[in-house]
């Protein structure tokens, strides 16, 4: 009986001592995951507000794994971006997919009296759950703030996240980020351009020998690498870009200097760009840009909705989406015309944010389309690096307000 014991005894030590080794090698492969994974909070529930859905926080570890993407060469598919992070943040454990939505957002710069220099957003969709994500990756890159929507990760009709698969599956959304701001002062957001002909999206598809890159992790890039407007163009110069989902998209640059930049991919004119290999990066500076109309060059701010900005791609204003918004935002900000500066409060940043707002917008002036709400807006203080994040168009509900600072 004694020696039953004692090979009892020794067999149940080694088995524990197995699990003992197990766990800590599991500890050491996911500490960063493990870590970001339990910094998740909710900080808006979204059951009682209107339309609205969950939005939560993440402060993401380590470096998720970039530096070893940007290596690479990047990717030239969703496929691929998937299975990047199949393998790399999940461990080739769990599966993960990437869905973009019809989105439709708005963006403006400006500056307060003191100098400081805004960059606004609104995120136009319909009910979709919100992440705000934060990292320090440090080797070299910035920390950085921005925003996601979990529906690129299957987080669909505002779902919660609930347990511990939603939870690994949000460890993605680092490389689908829609806007954002990073401790340089540089903010990026993304915005679709629709381009085709007769409502058939054509992407971005470029084919050279540069390496690749998909359309947020551009803007993961940017906000990762970029000290200004000048480096973050730079980093773009040196990428095919491949958009994502079957969608095209244009994106606008700011920096704590005041400059800022749209960034577009056309060949020839709505309907004749079809070809999405034969597009070619063009470049909109803000004090470059009279070539596009009287009011953008006589302006010093930009702004930016759903439509190709370069000029003569369309036959007439009527084929531009947001061409309304677009006027207003800049009717807000110059509205006499003697405000070419763009001058404004924070408040008036905001109060921009709140009239183009997608409830207010279309209640306003009788328009409609499925992008009916602004699920999230953010005005980005681009010299103290903080931000404002409102979610759900609730400007007025101190419990839907956050701020946030690098």
């Amino acid at each position: 009986m004694t020696k039953i014991k004692k090979i009892i005894i020794t067999t149940l030590a080694s088995i524990v001592g197995v699990f003992v080794i197990l766990f800590a090698v599991v500890a050491i492969m996911w500490r960063n995951e493990i870590s970001s994974i339990m910094s998740i909070e909710m900080l808006v529930d979204g059951s009682n507000a209107e339309h609205g859905a969950p939005v939560y926080k993440m402060d993401v570890k380590g470096g998720y794994y970039f530096d070893e993407f940007i290596e690479q060469g990047g990717v030239s598919s969703d496929q691929e971006l998937i299975n990047f992070i199949v393998g790399n943040l999940t461990k080739g454990i769990i599966p993960i997919s990437l869905e973009a939505p019809t989105i439709g957002c708005s963006s403006f710069t400006a500056q307060g009296s003191d100098g400081t220099r805004y960059f606004g957003r609104n995120y136009d969709f319909s009910k979709t759950t919100a992440m705000i994500v934060e990292t320090n990756p440090g080797n070299g890159r910035y920390r950085s703030i921005s925003s996601v929507d979990l529906q690129f990760l299957g987080l669909t009709d505002g779902q919660k996240i609930e347990g511990i698969m939603d939870k690994v599956i949000s460890l993605a959304s680092v490389y689908v980020p829609l806007d954002g701001i990073n401790e340089k002062g540089v903010s990026c957001g993304i915005y679709m351009t629709y381009q085709g002909p007769s409502d058939n999206v054509v992407s971005t598809d470029q084919q050279t020998e540069r390496p690749d890159i998909t359309s947020t992790t551009m803007l993961r890039m940017v906000l990762d690498y970029a000290d200004s407007v000048d480096k973050a163009i730079e980093l773009i110069q040196k990428y095919d870009l491949h958009d994502s989902a079957s969608t095209s998209f244009h994106y606008m640059i700011a920096d704590s200097t005041g400059k800022s930049a749209i960034v577009e991919w056309i060949n020839g004119t709505d309907k004749t760009d079809t070809d999405g290999s034969k597009r070619e990066l063009k470049v909109i500076y803000n004090n470059d840009d009279a070539y596009v109309g009287e009011k953008e060059g006589q302006n010093d701010f930009q702004y930016v909705t759903n439509f190709i900005v370069s000029p003569n791609y369309y036959e007439d204003d009527s084929e531009k989406g947001g061409f309304d918004r677009y006027n207003k935002i800049e009717e807000m900000i110059n509205p006499n015309g003697t405000n070419t500066s763009g001058v404004i409060t924070k408040q008036q940043g905001l109060d921009i944010l709140e009239t183009v707002g997608r409830r207010k917008w279309d209640a306003n002036n009788g328009a409609s389309d499925s992008n009916s709400i602004t699920v999230w807006s953010c005005l980005y203080d681009l010299t103290n690096k903080t931000v404002t994040w409102v979610s759900n168009e609730q400007f007025h509900d101190s419990s839907s307000v956050f701020s946030f600072s690098l």
